[in-house]
């Protein structure tokens, strides 16, 4: 009877997961490696499982609520999983990577003008205004993200995280407060801390500008995943 040899689950190249729970999404992720699933289709179900989180959270009682977070909870593995898949795939591209970036952008501030709008019964107008204001600095956060990837630089390395920790990581404390219905104090504290760190990201980029120069160059610390259509990666 003939044995197949057993093939290593993980090729040699593939660089060690930067968190535990990018380590979890790369073990999870490892039966697609050989088959047509493509991270962008990841990225697709995270954009969407995202997007259904915020409208689920929306709703405004503790049912859909709970629910919202645990569709959060996937969407936000699923953005471990995308990037996994492309590094140990090697379908790494820089189309891809910038297509992950901006989903991500996107499903978190609707999260968080989500949570403000379903707690709209509680606070009033402050709901929505504080998920506004959670979102939007978000939004800008995450747009100088961009410019620190167009500069070659890792938020990581830029603001010199501890290892083992990625900033998105946090996120999932969304799913933890929503299912023991802590949502106000974490719409509070998100209206209060995002604008704050904001302003630490604001400085922080304006010294890896000046340190980088006047002329930037491509991001190479973790370009990403296949073309998309209108993409020029390669």
């Amino acid at each position: 009877m003939n044995k197949r040899r057993c093939e290593p689950a993980v090729p040699t190249s593939a660089p060690p997961p930067r968190t535990p729970m990018h380590a979890v999404a790369r073990w999870c992720i490892l039966p697609l490696v050989k088959t047509s699933i493509t991270p962008n289709h990841i990225t697709h179900l995270r954009l969407l499982t995202g997007i259904g989180a915020a409208v689920a959270f929306g709703v405004g009682n503790y049912f859909w609520s709970a629910w919202g977070g645990a569709i959060f909870f996937i969407s936000t593995m699923l953005d471990r999983a995308d990037g996994e898949l492309a590094r140990v795939a090697n379908r790494a591209t820089p189309g891809g990577h910038w297509y992950d970036l901006a989903c991500d952008m996107i499903v978190n501030v609707l999260v968080f003008l989500g949570i403000g709008v379903g707690l709209r019964e509680q606070m009033g107008w402050w709901g929505p205004v504080m998920g506004g204001v959670a979102g939007l600095s978000v939004g800008v956060t995450f747009l100088i993200v961009f410019r620190l990837h167009a500069l070659g630089t890792h938020p990581s390395t830029a603001f010199k995280l501890p290892i083992y920790f990625d900033l998105d990581d946090s996120l999932f404390l969304v799913s933890f407060c929503a299912w023991l219905k802590g949502l106000l104090p974490l719409l509070v504290a998100s209206a209060i801390a995002a604008p704050l760190f904001l302003i630490i990201v604001l400085w922080r980029s304006r010294q890896v500008a000046t340190q980088a120069g006047s002329n930037p160059v491509p991001c190479t610390t973790s370009p990403r995943r296949e073309q998309i259509p209108g993409s020029n990666a390669v």
